[in-house]
């Protein structure tokens, strides 16, 4: 049978990894929809790779550059926001969600309220709104799939088990480019050194928040929302080798743990699979042997104060998770931008974060209301650097 997939954010690090297994098995795959942000050409070069029945760019003025590099193939087109939100709620059996940041939250949400099952990229998706991210799923019968390389091996690794037998559920990361680099070090250091990553490639945004480990507590934000677990049994650990993606810890001591080569196509075939192995061309086998060591330490918080920030937004609830992932996307902006140094990231979150506490006692009780949140902290974010 074959299967229709729609991939938003085609353009991104995971929608050309995505968009690579979907041309390996052309057979088991059509693809409905790609979206992407303001990249006409890559776009079109997606949609004609994949032959894909629409195309959306999220930018508004994007539409003529797009029709143009489109023309003759008879793949139709939409710009801005409503376009982005059809190529979600077209019809599929399968939508990947690989926006980045927060602006991947709407189209999420439109696919999850058609009942649509969704293989999550986008972190920030529940970060923002968690709690009525996971209620929508559950009113509208929609099937979440995790994508990211974290929790699709914390998925795999439970198996068949029960939640309540799980001690601690425990994420990986790599340590960034700045593992065993002084704080002085880190200080002075430039975005072009803190996206240079050791082993992922994400693009700049991402993999500035894996040097300043803020990626991982929002992946801490996605465990508990996708899991149903509580702050107290999630955990994250550096293993430089990223093999390891995750560990789970059962009540008997056991544990159970999800290696793969750093490759994610890995995860992504395990998604696109529903419940079949997909065959990888191109790809490494893992060799444990030839690895050889496999070494974990503790991070450290006082280096990088990001991850301390995002535990104590998971464990205060409320909307400080939704604050948070404002105020870090505006502060990543300008940090990229030259306006702000690597410890400014973290000092202009935590600002933020006490400053909207008692402003936004209440977790969103929707996708709209986290949006508004999210606007009104981008708005203070920015003052705040103007100041």
């Amino acid at each position: 049978m074959t299967l229709t997939v729609s991939v938003l954010g085609a353009t991104g690090s995971i929608g050309r990894s995505t968009a690579d297994l979907l041309d390996q098995h052309r057979d088991r795959f059509r693809v409905g929809a790609v979206a992407g942000g303001r990249d006409a050409e890559a776009l079109a070069r997606v949609a004609r790779e994949l032959n894909a029945e629409f195309a959306a760019i999220a930018d508004p003025d994007g539409l003529s550059a797009l029709r143009d590099v489109l023309g003759g193939s008879g793949i139709a087109c939409g710009a801005g926001p409503s376009a982005v939100i059809e190529a979600a709620t077209r019809e599929a059996d399968l939508v990947v969600a690989a926006v980045s940041g927060a602006a991947g939250l709407s189209p999420t949400c439109a696919a999850i309220r058609q009942g649509r099952t969704v293989a999550l990229a986008n972190k920030e998706s529940l970060v923002c709104a968690g709690d009525a991210f996971m209620r929508d799923a559950k009113t509208y019968g929609a099937r979440i799939l995790p994508m990211d390389s974290e929790h699709n091996a914390l998925e795999q690794s439970i198996g068949g088990g029960k939640i309540d037998d799980i001690t601690r559920m425990t994420i990986t990361a790599s340590g960034g480019p700045f593992r065993t680099a002084t704080r002085e070090r880190i200080a002075a250091a430039s975005a072009a050194d803190a996206a240079a990553h050791p082993t992922w490639s994400m693009g700049m945004k991402i993999n500035i928040d894996s040097a300043t480990l803020m990626n991982k507590g929002l992946e801490l934000i996605e465990a508990h929302h996708l899991f149903g677990i509580e702050a107290e049994r999630l955990d994250a650990v550096v293993h430089p080798q990223s093999i390891v993606h995750a560990l789970v810890t059962w009540r008997d001591g056991a544990v159970t743990a999800g290696l793969y080569v750093p490759d994610m196509r890995v995860p992504i075939a395990h998604c696109l699979g529903l419940g079949e192995r997909l065959s990888i061309a191109r790809g490494k086998p893992l060799d444990l042997a030839a690895t050889g060591s496999l070494t974990f330490e503790r991070p450290d918080e006082e280096r990088f104060p990001c991850l301390r920030i995002a535990k104590a937004a998971l464990a205060a609830g409320a909307a400080q998770p939704t604050v948070m992932n404002a105020a870090n996307e505006i502060a990543v902006a300008a940090f990229i931008a030259g306006r702000i140094g690597f410890y400014d990231i973290a000092a202009l979150v935590e600002r933020a974060c006490e400053h909207f506490a008692a402003r936004f006692p209440t977790a969103p009780a929707d996708v709209e209301e986290a949006l508004a949140i999210d606007a009104e902290v981008r708005r203070w974010s920015e003052a705040a650097l103007a100041a």
